[in-house]
């Protein structure tokens, strides 16, 4: 299993801090795909982190990574 994580305004989207899904074998795209359909959320811009560390559309999720959606965040 993996959990994915939501931060700022997705996790209001989501109604969850946190989600468990089995994606191993499947892509950072994948998942976003999956997420923004089932939640009708965007994530355009959305970054993503495997286990901390950010990663591109085209990684692969293994069997227990943490998966965080972080959206740009402005300040002022």
């Amino acid at each position: 299993m993996n959990k994915i994580l939501f931060f700022a305004h997705l996790r209001d989207a989501v109604g969850e801090e946190t989600i468990q899904l089995d994606l191993n074998g499947k892509t950072v795209a994948e998942l976003k795909e999956f997420i923004s359909e089932k939640y009708e959320i965007a994530l355009t811009n959305v970054m993503t982190a495997i286990n901390e560390e950010f990663a591109s559309d085209e990684e692969v999720i293994q069997q227990g990574d943490a998966i965080a959606f972080i959206p740009p965040v402005s300040g002022g």
